[in-house]
C-alpha cells in the first residue's frame, strides 16, 4: 500500500495530481473544505482508479483541524507516504501593496504557508516515526508552490510572499530530512486552467497568445499532476530540495 496525502485535493490542481497519483497506484486520502456530499462526484472519479479514497474535511490554516486530518488519514490507512501540499487560497481582493489589507495577509498566509509548514512538521515526524519501525519505509513531501514565488505580482503581494516562504520551507525540510531519505520538492506552476485563474481568463488568453509562454497555450492540472506523479513515484531519488518548473517555459529569460 502506498498512500499519498493530497491537500486542496478536490478541485484545480489537486485533483489533477489526484487523478495522476492514483493511476500511479496510490491510494489517495483527499482533504479539502467541502463538505463530503458535496464532492461525492470526485470520490466516485477517483475510485474508479480502483483505489482507496478517503476524504477528509478540514481547513489546514487550523491547527487542531491539521492533527485531526493526520488522525484520520492515519485511522484508515495506518501509514502515509507522500504529503502533497496543494491546498491554496487567492487574496479575496486583489489590491495593490499599496493598499492591501492586514486581514487579506492574514487569510492569505495562514492558508498557503503556515498551514503546509506544520503540516509538514508533523507529517515529517510520523513518517520518521514509519521509517524507524520498517526500514523499507520510503516517503517524500512535495510542496506546490507558484511562479509567484519568484514573479512580483503588485496586486496580490500577499500571494507571492506566502510562496515564495513556501520555497525557503521546501529548502529548509528538505536539508532537515535528508538524514532520513525523505526528499522534499517544489512544484511550481505556472499560468494553469483552474477556477482560481477563470476570473483572468481573458487577459492571459491575450498574454499566452503574444508570447508569454514558450508553449503558447494554458498549462492544465494534469501537467502538474505528472510532475507530482513523478517524484512521488522515486524518479528523482537524488534530487531534494529542488524545484519542478511546469510553466511552458514562461520564466526561461528571452531576448
Amino acid at each position: 500500500m502506498k498512500v499519498a496525502l493530497i491537500t486542496g485535493g478536490s478541485r484545480g490542481i489537486g485533483l489533477g495530481i489526484a487523478r495522476e497519483l492514483a493511476a500511479k497506484g496510490f491510494d489517495l486520502a483527499i482533504n479539502g473544505l467541502r463538505p463530503r456530499e458535496a464532492v461525492q462526484d470526485v470520490i466516485s472519479e477517483l475510485a474508479a482508479y480502483k483505489r482507496q479514497v478517503l476524504y477528509c474535511q478540514a481547513d489546514i490554516a487550523d491547527g487542531e483541524q491539521r492533527r485531526q486530518l493526520l488522525q484520520d488519514v492515519a485511522a484508515h490507512y495506518g501509514c502515509l507516504h507522500v504529503l502533497v501540499n496543494n491546498a491554496g487560497v487567492a487574496p479575496k481582493e486583489r489590491k495593490d501593496v499599496l493598499e492591501a489589507t492586514e486581514e487579506s495577509f492574514d487569510h492569505v498566509l495562514s492558508t498557503n504557508l503556515k498551514g503546509p509548514y506544520f503540516l509538514t512538521q508533523a507529517a515529517a515526524n510520523w513518517m520518521i516515526s514509519q521509517q524507524q519501525a520498517d526500514r523499507d519505509f520510503r516517503g517524500c513531501i512535495i510542496n506546490i508552490s507558484s511562479i509567484s514565488a519568484t514573479v512580483a505580482s503588485v496586486n496580490r503581494g500577499e500571494y507571492c510572499l506566502a510562496k515564495a516562504a513556501l520555497s525557503m520551507a521546501t529548502q529548509l525540510f528538505a536539508v532537515r530530512l535528508g538524514s532520513y531519505n525523505i526528499p522534499v520538492y517544489e512544484v511550481r506552476p505556472g499560468i494553469i486552467a483552474t477556477d482560481m485563474t477563470a476570473g483572468v481568463k481573458e487577459k492571459y488568453d491575450q498574454l499566452i497568445a503574444s508570447g508569454l509562454c514558450v508553449q503558447p497555450r494554458w498549462g492544465f492540472p494534469e501537467d502538474v499532476g505528472k510532475a507530482v506523479a513523478a517524484l512521488a513515484g522515486g524518479d528523482f531519488p537524488y534530487s531534494t530540495g529542488q524545484v519542478i518548473m511546469v510553466d511552458g517555459g514562461l520564466s526561461l529569460p528571452r531576448l
